[in-house]
């Protein structure tokens, strides 16, 4: 293989990623705009679904524990409760874990891989 047709090669190459890399930039900005709408209604939904489960849940179980005050089962109530809100936590915890993260910026990923695929073919 000659000289000039190697550089040939790496000119169309070095056209191709210049003229992609426009599309990425743009792909890149889409993306990222997506990504801080998508983390922000997230984020806003978890705050008040956490605040206002929170508040229910100790008032309920404050009325609970107000309902077996003056009772035998006073001690058995709150802590039964007590595990209740344990048993939660470690569930909750588990669940957390096991969620698999989002997948962001995954359109230019597959992009980029899908061009260093068609480079690789070019300099064969």
């Amino acid at each position: 293989m000659s000289i000039h047709s190697k550089l040939d090669r790496w000119r169309n190459v070095s056209r191709f990623l210049v003229a992609r890399l426009s599309d990425y930039a743009e792909l890149f900005a889409i993306e990222l705009a997506e990504t801080r709408a998508r983390i922000m209604r997230e984020i806003f939904a978890l705050v008040a679904l956490a605040v206002t489960g929170l508040f229910t849940l100790s008032f309920f179980c404050i009325a609970l524990i107000a309902s077996a005050w003056n009772t035998r089962y006073f001690l058995a109530v709150v802590w039964g409760i007590a595990c209740v809100w344990l048993i939660l936590s470690v569930a909750a915890l588990l669940i957390v874990r096991a969620q698999r993260p989002a997948q962001s910026f995954g359109i230019l990923k597959d992009e980029i891989r899908d061009d260093l695929e068609t480079i690789k073919e070019a300099l064969k």
